[in-house]
């Protein structure tokens, strides 16, 4: 496959990515059980300012890009970019069409289902190396700068969020916790299907960067 070839088939791929995981979203919104941290954070501002749900995702996945780049000089890749329009594009041309769900066991069944499409819609995305998404940028960029593990950064930025998100009306309820418990299993259920990003049939991921001198730009 020709170099030319495998970028268009890898923006086919990204592309497919993001509109699952907007798609994952809008279920789990419509299950009405709750959320996970950012989705609850978002909800809470989209309720305060009177935006629809995906401008609030873009907008803050703006400011996301900003912060690391400002705090840890992180460039946003292709793909980042990408993550951050077209998500919350997507989300709010799926949500009118998504109707809201009802009786305890079709919201859960529809909330798992949601939670599966996420960790398969990462996978995807991923996969397509173009880059990771500014939520996953800020944490990379807050690890390096910090010198904290990746797990305890990713754990208090999700409890910060949670905390606000809480605060500004987003829902907390049995979806937090299914979601809490859900996505890490699901991510890796797909990775471990699909394989590594590197051995996809769309060929390999960019190797990861050599570290540079200080103060240099880093892509995500």
């Amino acid at each position: 496959m020709s170099r030319l070839r495998r970028q268009a088939w890898a923006w086919v791929v990204i592309m497919a990515g993001l509109f699952l995981y907007a798609l994952a979203i809008v279920l789990m919104v419509r299950a009405d059980l709750g959320l996970g941290p950012w989705d609850i954070f978002h909800v809470g501002v989209a309720g305060r300012l009177g935006w629809p749900l995906g401008r609030v995702s873009i907008v803050t996945g703006l400011a996301i890009i900003v912060l690391s780049y400002v705090a840890a000089r992180i460039k946003p890749g292709a793909g980042t970019v990408a993550n951050m329009i077209c998500i919350g594009t997507f989300i709010d041309w799926l949500m009118p069409h998504m109707p809201v769900f009802r009786g305890w066991a079709v919201q859960v069944a529809v909330f798992g289902l949601g939670v599966l499409l996420e960790g398969l819609a990462t996978r995807v995305y991923i996969g397509a190396g173009l880059g990771a998404g500014p939520r996953d940028g800020l944490m990379l960029g807050l690890s390096r700068i910090t010198g904290r593990s990746i797990r305890l950064v990713r754990t208090r930025i999700e409890v910060t969020v949670l905390a606000a998100g809480a605060l500004l009306g987003g829902k907390l309820g049995l979806g937090t916790v299914i979601f809490a418990l859900g996505i890490g299993p699901a991510v890796q259920f797909f990775f471990r299907l699909f394989g590594e990003p590197g051995k996809t049939p769309y060929g390999p991921s960019p190797p990861a960067p050599l570290p540079r001198a200080r103060g240099e730009g880093r892509h995500f």
